[in-house]
């Protein structure tokens, strides 16, 4: 019998008591639609804003299987984010992901059909807002040019073999993103394009 896989998705929050609920309402629709074991941990560094406690509120909605709370003392960087977050996950694969709708969790059964698609078995499969279908929505255009700029920059330097180096939407096997984290040394934003590198 084929062993079930599950997977844990780890959300870093900051100030987001509003799109908490709703990202959590997506994923569980997108999971229980597609017959998928999942759970979700919010890692929230010390967000003033009430997010621990929208939290807490979905735990109860949930259950504590489903939905864990790991909050840390204040904003400690994106990258400690994941690798806390980690610590907690029982799934044998790992998403990560932002709270604020960049990414929609609509487009996760897409990825892992990916990962085992006409019998692979990638180890990483990245979303990327340059594809198709993909985007950015509420930046401007100098941030767009700048963020589209340094992904070609880096790709043609690094050749990582992948579009969107800093975006962070991305699903690993859970043992690769231990041994992909336990290698990397940036602890903020650039933690996502010093992963994929070292991947």
């Amino acid at each position: 019998m084929a062993v079930r896989n599950k997977y844990s998705v780890l959300l870093p929050t900051y100030n987001e008591r509003r799109n908490l609920p709703i990202i959590a309402w997506l994923l569980n629709k997108t999971f229980t639609e597609n017959n998928l074991d999942w759970e979700l941990i919010i890692i929230d560094d010390a967000s003033p804003d009430g997010t621990q406690d929208i939290a807490e509120q979905l735990i109860k909605a949930y259950s504590p299987e489903r939905i864990k709370l790991k909050p840390r003392a204040g904003k400690l960087g994106l990258g400690t984010a994941y690798v806390h977050g980690l610590q907690y996950a029982t799934g044998n694969f790992v998403i990560i992901m932002d709270a604020d709708f960049s990414h929609h969790p609509k487009f996760i059964p897409r990825m892992i059909k990916k990962q085992s698609e006409n019998g692979a078995d990638y180890d990483i499969v990245t979303g990327t807002r340059y594809a198709g279908d993909g985007g950015v929505y509420g930046w401007d255009l100098k941030r767009k040019f700048v963020s589209r700029g340094a992904n070609l920059f880096a790709d043609t330097l690094l050749r990582p073999g992948v579009s969107d180096l800093t975006g962070s939407f991305r699903l690993y096997k859970k043992s690769v993103l231990q041994e992909v984290i336990r290698k990397t040394e940036s602890k903020g934003y650039s933690f996502q394009m010093e992963m994929m590198v070292r991947a």
